[in-house]
């Protein structure tokens, strides 16, 4: 899927990214140390990055900042530091995303697929075809038979997260995750809700899916309707 480079001197956190991202298709490269990750990211130009802010041998800051001048590569920063004036620090300082540990992989995972979206840099940033419904996450527009769609940003990223993985069944954690940036659950009911007014949009319901289909208990599936493949 995309190439990764996790930064993290903690091995046993290093060792859970590593398996984890892989497991989902991903190349991923590590360090325990900071200072190489320069040299790699001017020379490989990996997809994204997800960086340790406490590093033995330089201030993760420092280090994100060194990348910021080299590289837009999307950054995904994995931290032990909660406050609030930590994480706008750092968001102001280039990183495109923030987890908190502890974290789930299920949870880096989906920020990876989010920034990867935003900047449209990953492996699958065009066009995406499912069906008559074609969704670009470059322009954020969405078309299903040629009439293109009146979509709220939210309902946009739920479609694009669907559709990046058609055919697939993802589960409602990852779905919060990776719209809402609420992993550990809470927000059932705005997820619901949102699948609703998109359904509606696709001349659909829940009772009579054409593209959307719960599986109960599990998740989401967006696929093309019968007799036409996803493209």
């Amino acid at each position: 899927m995309a190439s990764v480079v996790v930064v993290e001197d903690d091995p046993a956190i290093r060792r859970g990214l590593i398996g984890g991202l892989t497991e989902r298709g991903h190349a991923v490269a590590s360090y325990p140390s900071g200072l190489p990750v320069l040299e790699h990211v001017v020379k490989d130009c990996p997809d994204v990055v997800v960086l340790d802010l406490g590093l033995p041998d330089v201030d993760g800051r420092k280090l994100l900042a060194m990348i910021r001048a080299v590289s837009d590569v999307p950054v995904v920063v994995v931290t032990a530091q909660d406050d609030d004036q930590s994480i706008v620090a750092t968001l102001d300082q280039g990183a495109d995303d923030y987890v908190v540990k502890p974290f789930g992989i299920e949870q880096v995972a989906a920020r990876i697929r989010a920034v990867l979206r935003r900047t449209a840099t990953g492996p699958g940033s065009g066009p995406i075809e499912v069906g008559e419904l074609v969704v670009d996450p470059r322009s954020r527009t969405a078309t299903l038979a040629g009439r293109e769609l009146e979509l709220a940003r939210r309902e946009f990223d739920l479609l694009v997260a669907l559709a990046s993985r058609a055919g697939e069944v993802v589960t409602k954690r990852e779905l919060l995750a990776e719209v809402w940036q609420q992993p550990y659950g809470g927000a059932d009911r705005t997820l619901d809700v949102h699948l609703s007014w998109l359904r509606r949009k696709l001349g659909e319901s829940a009772a009579h899916p054409r593209y959307l289909h719960t599986v109960r208990g599990v998740g989401v599936r967006l696929e093309a309707p019968s007799g036409r493949p996803a493209g």
